[in-house]
């Protein structure tokens, strides 16, 4: 007995709670929001549950390094979202494959392919490594390369043409030349309009013996590249653009109505077309959208081949830190 008395009483540490803005961890608030429909599930990839977590895109390496960087503490901190946002950056860099996709699409029509390549139906098969050169370890064997193709009529963003330029614009208005990323270079020469004055097409012209990775690819100078998807082999897709769930980084801070603070925006669905490789995509599968970050195919929803369905996981860069 003498000598329990005289071993060290034990001692308890207790170490502060993780607080991560814009994000509440609050059991009976999440319920409000699941019973409330303000969220779609417990699952719902907005949410911080580690269903939803795992729906969204995040990789279990990318929650260990995250909390091995934010280590631990005795006193209370907020540590910002977008560090956690920034390890799944890092994990996802040298391991989701490339591709492209067309979110806001235009119809871009090349109305000399028939002069160039002798019938409008005439394809071309064009190629992209799946994964950059830098991402490839030495010795490692590189993925295939993407295959797709490239007709008269291809998808752009709305947002690469232009009309009347900005200064300093340099994608596509009439008399500018750009390359469609791995294809041809072209030289934009109008659009088509509804009676709204709406842009339903761009108009440009191929340029043969420009082509990606050929012989007469720098033959004439673009000062930019574009993305696109070609209507001959894209695929129509669901692409759920999920953001941040609460538009304040203190959403339920001194009492305040939490609901409040719902962003507006946290979740865009939109018809999008994308390349041939990401509609083939397995559920669960990460990919970086050339342009515009990274995406994941929906674990629940998506289907190969059939139904295509992905969702954001987090942009390129930080756009909430502007």
């Amino acid at each position: 007995e003498c000598k329990l008395l005289a071993a060290p009483s034990p001692k308890q540490y207790e170490f502060a709670r993780l607080n991560l803005t814009y994000v509440i961890t609050s059991k009976r608030k999440l319920a409000q929001l699941v019973n409330e429909g303000k969220v779609s599930g417990w699952d719902d990839p907005r949410m911080p549950t580690i269903v939803g977590l795992r729906r969204r895109g995040y990789t279990p390496e990318s929650l260990r390094l995250f909390a091995d960087r934010i280590g631990v503490t005795k006193s209370d901190s907020w540590i910002d979202y977008s560090t956690l946002e920034g390890c799944l950056r890092e994990d996802l860099e040298n391991k989701a494959h490339r591709g492209m996709a067309v979110l806001d699409p235009v119809k871009l029509v090349l109305t000399n392919w028939a002069e160039a390549f002798g019938s409008d139906g005439y394809t071309e098969a064009c190629t992209q490594p799946a994964l950059p050169h830098s991402a490839v370890a030495e010795g490692q064997t590189p993925p295939a390369d993407r295959t797709f193709l490239i007709g008269k009529e291809v998808w752009i963003e709305r947002e690469d043409f232009e009309e009347v330029p900005p200064k300093g614009y340099k994608r596509l208005f009439p008399g500018n030349v750009v390359r469609l990323k791995g294809g041809y270079v072209i030289e934009c020469t109008g659009c088509a309009r509804d009676a709204a004055g709406n842009v339903t097409e761009v108009h440009a012209k191929v340029i043969p013996g420009t082509k990606s990775g050929t012989a007469g690819a720098d033959s004439v100078k673009a000062k930019a590249a574009i993305t696109w998807v070609s209507v001959a082999d894209g695929v129509q897709a669901e692409v759920r653009l999920y953001d941040r769930l609460f538009a304040e980084a203190h959403p339920d801070a001194g009492g305040k109505d939490f609901l409040q603070s719902l962003n507006p925006d946290s979740l865009k669905v939109v018809t999008a077309y994308v390349e041939p490789s990401l509609a083939a995509a397995q559920p669960d599968q990460k990919f970086q959208f050339e342009r515009f970050g990274y995406f994941v195919a929906d674990r629940l929803d998506h289907v190969a081949g059939a139904k295509p369905v992905f969702n954001r996981v987090t942009g390129l860069k930080d756009s909430w830190g502007k």
